[in-house]
């Protein structure tokens, strides 16, 4: 039987607290992360970096090239609302590409990170778009915050001078609350309280109450998160064959 988790999908709102749990991970000296929450060396897929490169490949384009934009408008909107889903399509494809090391999963945990509201589908349509080696394999932490506190985040963790930073970008207050006010999270989990259903997978999943605020302080965050962790390695262990 596995020590590991082979993948967590990490999922929330905006400034939810997603990279402040990340970076917490690689703090935590491996030994210790395995023991305390069943994560080995571990990967990052996070959607941000693919999404920014879009962005900056449009200012290139419009900017120096004088040539029309092809990812998103002059305000930083999608052209096409497929594109979400062509994020996770790209996520899948990623990990995919590491499945050519046929030990990867022995010797590594991958973390999935992004977010999703309903105005570009949410994680319903989100879902549907990762590959069945990720959900037959994954287990879900969704990290809890409401609208206000991540507007709140949002607004303190944004430096305008690394805005493709992970633990600095912010989205401008419009902009957050038309992509991310309004999330399906209760809807996409459904009434099950240890199992979420996605194309004929049964994915185990636990949420990370993050208000009052945990995750600006180690001493909290550490033992809360080993505490949730812990109860989703209890059902990724139910969930298994």
């Amino acid at each position: 039987m596995k020590e590991h988790f082979e993948i967590i999908i990490l999922i929330g709102r905006p400034a939810s607290g997603k990279s402040e749990v990340i970076d917490y991970l690689k703090k935590t000296p491996v030994a210790e992360r395995l023991k305390r929450f069943h994560i080995r060396e571990f990967e990052e897929i996070d959607d941000f970096p693919m999404l920014w490169t879009w962005f900056e490949e449009d200012a290139i384009l419009e900017k120096i090239m004088r040539r029309p934009r092809v990812h998103s408008d002059s305000d930083g909107y999608f052209l096409q609302l497929y594109q979400w889903d062509l994020l996770i399509e790209r996520i899948s494809l990623e990990y995919q590409k590491k499945l050519r090391d046929p030990d990867y999963g022995k010797t590594r945990t991958t973390l999935i990170e992004f977010s999703r509201g309903t105005e570009h589908g949410g994680y319903a349509s989100a879902f549907r778009h990762l590959s069945h080696e990720i959900l037959e394999k994954a287990g879900i932490l969704y990290i809890d915050v409401p609208y206000e506190e991540s507007l709140r985040k949002n607004r303190r963790r944004f430096n305008p001078s690394r805005p493709d930073s992970i633990l600095e970008h912010g989205l401008p207050d419009a902009k957050l609350e038309r992509l991310y006010k309004e999330v399906d999270w209760e809807s996409f989990k459904g009434t099950d309280p240890k199992f979420i259903h996605v194309s004929g997978h049964r994915i185990p999943y636990a949420v990370f109450d993050n208000l009052p605020e945990k995750t600006d302080r180690p001493e909290v965050l550490g033992p809360y998160l080993e505490t949730v962790l812990g109860r989703l390695w209890s059902l990724r262990q139910e969930a298994r064959p």
